[in-house]
């Protein structure tokens, strides 16, 4: 049997969850002995009854690829990937109400219909939470037994974080940290920016500006800021970024929504406060372990990212997601349900 991981074409050019997630089961899944490959387009490739397809994202970008598994007759599982501010009896009422129009203006199938369609044809459908399976279930009556959830991960390596080389290079330590993308809405650059000039601490931002214009706000609003030090971006794998994490006192991500936040896990594993969004099954993960501010609220941001600065550091967060959250943990529980489909 071989795995072969799939995900959107842009996965590598604008970097994120899902391509650090692709990256690591990939690494996990190999050490544990499966057969993992990343799928290739361009190969020519004789599929067995055995193979599987691991599909990150039920959407758009790669519904073409499950419509061919499917008429193919090559099995996949999926990890949606799947949020909305909407409740389901919302999302049903919209589908119902979109019908209409569908059909006078000849759109056979709407962004929700492909979610649907590709979580239903799926072998299971494996959610990074609780929240999001009670979500799709509900939205598009989907059966529960095909349904697991398999969190999401970080590296054990960020336990091990050492301060040190943060603090040499850069002379700050104790300081509020953000990491991510500054210009996707979804990210709520300008509110982070603006919570952390309302902060009487250092303050550092550590991502890549989208070249549009809410990216470009961003820079701009960070110029005016005398208290914080924007450092671009930090390979993933540099031991730069796990000494910031590791030299931060807070670190913090109220963006839009998170599901769950994949740099906040590293960033706790290092022992950092965490303050971050409550939107997207994020409590699930941190439990009362962080401060969930309201991510439209900036005095809302500010006044939790005091508190945080505010609050002694312990290993109550790392010792959870030590236990739960680890990659090698992760992979065992993908391994034993890919073996029993």
């Amino acid at each position: 049997m071989s795995i072969y991981i799939y995900s959107y074409s842009s996965l590598n050019i604008n970097p994120g969850g899902p391509t650090y997630k692709t990256a690591m089961l990939h690494k996990h899944l190999t050490r544990l002995g499966l057969d993992v490959k990343l799928f290739n387009m361009w190969d020519i490739i004789k599929f067995t009854d055995d193979d599987i397809f691991y599909v990150f994202t039920a959407n758009i970008s790669t519904y073409p690829l499950t419509v061919n598994l499917k008429q193919k007759g090559i099995r996949y599982i999926v990890n949606p990937i799947f949020f909305s501010n909407h409740s389901a009896n919302k999302i049903r009422l919209y589908r119902n109400l979109e019908k209409p129009f569908r059909s006078i203006f000849k759109r056979s199938i709407s962004d929700y219909d492909i979610t649907e369609t590709i979580c239903r044809d799926a072998e299971k459908i494996l959610p990074n939470t609780t929240s999001e399976r009670d979500l799709l279930q509900a939205a598009f009556d989907l059966e529960a037994d095909n349904f697991q959830v398999i969190h999401n991960g970080v590296e054990q390596r960020f336990a091990e974080a050492n301060p040190d080389l943060f603090q040499k290079k850069y002379g700050l330590k104790d300081f509020v940290l953000y990491t991510g993308h500054l210009g996707p809405v979804r990210k709520n650059g300008m509110n982070i920016i603006k919570a952390m000039q309302k902060v009487d601490a250092p303050c550092v931002i550590i991502g890549d500006a989208l070249k549009n214009d809410e990216g470009k706000k961003c820079l701009t609003e960070i110029e005016k800021s005398s208290n914080i030090t924007y450092l671009g971006w930090i390979e993933h794998d540099d031991p730069m970024l796990e000494s910031a994490y590791a030299s931060c006192q807070s670190y913090i991500l109220p963006t839009r929504y998170e599901t769950p936040g994949r740099a906040a896990l590293e960033a706790g594993l290092a022992g950092a406060n965490i303050v971050i969004t409550p939107k997207g099954g994020t409590r699930e993960y941190f439990a009362d372990l962080a401060l969930y501010p309201d991510p439209l609220d900036v005095n809302d941001i500010a006044k939790s990212i005091e508190d945080s600065l505010n609050k002694k550091r312990d290993a109550k967060l790392k010792e959870r997601i030590l236990k739960n959250y680890i990659w090698e943990v992760i992979a065992t529980q993908t391994k034993e349900l890919i073996e029993g489909l």
